[in-house]
């Protein structure tokens, strides 16, 4: 049955091949990388093709894997781009002070006075940190650190975040 593009998360990309033997090269975007092996099929982002996956090492940059059905080089390569998603349902429910990234973009951004400093365009994570990207029509582009001192309040319901910006960042 394929699945419904609008429960899709996106798990992981396809990033080229590795070797010569039909590997890939896997990037995940799970909190633990290896885990984007324990979804079961991953599928495209319109759930036109889907692809069973086996990791077989880490490698620089990502995760080496075995595509089922892929068995040489020139298929592998012709496979890179290709977001992986698997349905929200199969993702593992999350204590109260976590989020999955997606679902914090476009959710409405007030400072602790009250006034709109937007909407989260994107979640940026270069490795010190997540950092919430927030602007929207009319309102300039910034990026603040996703940490409970700069984000106290996260209300899923109301579907708006409260930012305390430190200084200099306001």
């Amino acid at each position: 049955m394929k699945p419904d593009p609008s429960n899709q998360i996106c798990v992981g990309a396809i990033s080229g091949s590795y070797g010569v033997r039909g590997e890939v090269r896997l990037k995940s975007f799970c909190a633990e990388p290896t885990a984007i092996a324990d979804y079961g099929l991953l599928y495209t982002e319109d759930g036109a093709q889907s692809y069973k996956i086996t990791l077989t090492r880490p490698v620089a940059g990502g995760l080496g894997a075995r595509i089922s059905g892929v068995n040489t080089k020139e298929e592998a390569d012709a496979l890179k781009g290709i977001s992986l998603f698997v349905s929200r349902d199969n993702l593992p429910s999350l204590p109260d002070d976590e989020f999955y990234h997606t679902d914090l973009i476009g959710l409405e951004v007030r400072d602790t006075g009250g006034v709109l400093l937007g909407k989260v365009t994107s979640v940026h994570n270069h490795g010190a940190g997540d950092l919430l990207e927030i602007g929207g029509a009319g309102h300039a582009s910034r990026l603040l650190p996703f940490t409970m001192a700069t984000v106290p309040t996260v209300d899923m319901a109301t579907r708006r975040i409260v930012v305390d910006p430190p200084e200099g960042l306001d």
